[in-house]
């Protein structure tokens, strides 16, 4: 083996000046969301430990570091080569084009085109550079929309997590603390580049690295903290097994899930603090637990009742395996529609994440199966009502804009009774300023597609099961070739709509309205989207029960529809025409079906349900 080289970098060092390629045996760019989530809370959390708007730029000189972790690489020509850490570098190098542009407008803004790109010969080439990502990577720096269709995974990736990121990134970051955390990101992070200079040894050291390294995991550490404290040898050695078969019924599930089933259940049941939102707040249990779980176990465990040897053995027997069996039944009902957990997908759906701990919160142990169900569908069905409402009046639900909020609930409801959960639960929506009627312009943009889909694939799916059609929601949100997409019932023809509209900025806006809208199949868009409403109207007859009652034929021989109609009161209607006036008579009525289906009554209604 020749001459091998390990240095610990900044992100300056690192790639200021450096040219990065990926080789032929790294895999596609897979990180996930939540793996973006954690990065940025873990650099929010270590800069926000030490930052004072008070503080002169050169005091970031004496802020904590953070380790980032290595990367291995092969030294060919000018050029590296990543053959281990493109995943980080590759999300490096999406938050440094974010805080790019997020600080593009700001006289204070720090100097990062160098760590981006480089020009030679007046040509412009990335720092990570990948022939296949460049077009999509010089669009996310220019900051215009970049259309991922038929592109490889990766790209189809980088395009996402960087939603990820502007979707994540912390609000307390945005402001005045910006140009400080760029300045300590760059100068107080770190990377070891560990560097081969032939590719057989670059590879002999990825395969030791990933085939036989001894680094210990925080689910591992914890592991030995509580198994170190049962003295049985007996006992220990059922609660190893126990782990073990459960942690292997995680990993199965995905990638650290069996971290994010201990850090929901940790914070779940025990976090009686998070970080305030002011300056100089420190960590609190909720933010700990998130990035050194075994620590704050260790730290905390007189608290938690670990005191001797029948504790410890209790809090894997007993509470390990019960939170972390309900975690897995959650996931999994968040993966695919399991019967009476349909509101955990549907939360899912939104990519919200802190439902998990949520839903945790009420749990006991001691628990009947029947109450355990009965609290998880109480605790997801506020939220879903929570949501809708949110998204309905174009708030965000990120995670950085709900920890908090989720926080506290979570702790009001912590091991409470059905009844008292739906007495606080009610009480929290009723303290919320927001309700459906708050907003009668709901439209679609270009940041709430999903939120938009969502809404419509519900309202379809809801319509219909009253009606007594079968559910059809899965077949409304699979993905393929025969995928449904928002379609407009206005064509995007300003002239057909001169009339009422004599600017074509009001005509676009009324045209997104989600009054306008239906859920119909990929192709019918295709064969019918560019028509005019009168020739789309008959093919609507054939299309979902949404799409049908504009149609007068809906209300002659549809008895089950009809029942619904009358039973409900909501003003259902045929267009021979769809005027101006036509569409804020169904922008009322969509309003209308969302009260009906995000009714807080449905909190008690469900407590009443079940025995």
């Amino acid at each position: 083996m020749k001459e091998i080289r390990g240095d610990a970098k900044t992100i300056r060092q690192l790639l200021s000046g450096n040219k990065y390629a990926i080789d032929y045996y790294q895999r596609e760019y897979k990180w996930e969301p939540k793996q973006v989530q954690e990065l940025l809370e873990d650099l929010a959390g270590k800069f926000l430990n030490d930052f004072d708007p008070s503080h002169e730029p050169e005091a970031i000189e004496n802020y904590g570091h953070y380790f980032l972790g290595s990367i291995i690489v092969s030294q060919k020509e000018i050029k590296k080569f990543i053959i281990d850490g493109q995943q980080r570098l590759t999300t490096l190098s999406l938050l440094l084009i974010f805080l790019h542009n997020l600080q593009k407008d700001r006289p204070d803004k720090v100097k990062l085109d160098d760590l981006i790109f480089s020009e030679r010969h007046r040509k412009k080439s990335f720092n990570l550079d990948v022939e296949e990502r460049n077009a999509c990577m010089e669009a996310l720096f220019n900051n215009v929309s970049f259309d991922d269709t038929d592109q490889p995974e990766s790209v189809k990736n980088i395009v996402a997590r960087y939603a990820n990121i502007k979707e994540y990134f912390p609000q307390d970051l945005t402001k005045e603390a910006l140009p400080y955390f760029i300045d300590w990101l760059i100068e107080n992070v770190h990377i070891v580049e560990i560097t081969a200079y032939s590719d057989e040894d670059a590879y002999t050291i990825f395969e030791t690295m990933n085939d036989r390294g001894l680094s210990l995991s925080p689910t591992d550490m914890l592991k030995g903290f509580l198994l170190a404290n049962i003295s049985d040898e007996a006992k220990k050695v059922q609660a190893n097994q126990l782990w073990k078969k459960r942690v292997s019924e995680l990993i199965e599930l995905g990638k650290d899930e069996e971290a994010d089933a201990i850090k929901t259940w940790l914070r779940s049941q025990y976090a009686q603090t998070i970080r305030e939102r002011k300056k100089g707040a420190v960590p609190g249990d909720f933010d700990r637990i998130s990035t050194e779980f075994h620590r704050w176990v260790r730290d905390h465990k007189l608290k938690m009742g670990l005191n001797k040897n029948a504790d410890f053995v209790r809090f894997i027997e007993r509470d390990f395996a019960f939170y972390s069996r309900q975690y897995l039944q959650l996931r999994e009902a968040s993966i695919s529609l399991k019967p009476g957990l349909e509101e955990v997908f549907y939360n899912a759906q939104h990519g919200f994440t802190l439902q998990y701990p949520l839903l945790l919160a009420p749990l006991n142990p001691d628990d009947d199966p029947g109450i355990i169900n009965q609290k998880i569908r109480l605790a997801a069905s506020f939220l879903d009502i929570l949501l809708a409402r949110r998204l309905w009046n174009f708030r965000t639900i990120t995670y950085n804009t709900m920890q908090y909020a989720m926080f506290v609930v979570m702790r009001d409801i912590r091991g409470k009774a059905p009844t008292e959960l739906v007495t606080i639960m009610r009480q929290k929506l009723d303290a919320e300023p927001e309700v459906f009627a708050s907003n009668e312009r709901l439209l679609l943009h270009q940041q709430n597609y999903n939120a938009i889909y969502q809404f419509l694939a519900r309202i379809t799916d809801y319509i219909e099961t009253q009606s007594g059609i079968p559910s059809r929601y899965s077949e409304y949100i699979a993905t393929g070739k025969t995928r449904y997409e928002v379609e407009h019932i206005w064509a995007n023809k300003h002239q057909r709509h001169s009339d009422e509209f004599s600017s074509s900025a009001d005509f676009y806006e009324y045209r997104n309205r989600i009054g306008g809208l239906l859920l119909l199949p990929k192709s019918f868009n295709a064969s019918y989207g560019d028509l005019p409403y009168a020739d789309k109207l008959p093919h609507y007859y054939g299309q979902n029960l949404l799409a049908q009652s504009l149609n007068s034929q809906c209300y002659d021989h549809n008895p089950g529809f009809l029942r619904y109609k009358e039973r409900s009161g909501l003003l259902f209607q045929p267009h021979k025409e769809f005027k101006k006036a036509d569409l804020d008579a169904r922008q009322k009525l969509y309003q209308k079906i969302a009260e009906e289906i995000w009714n807080p009554e449905r909190l008690n209604r469900l407590l009443e349900s079940i025995p």
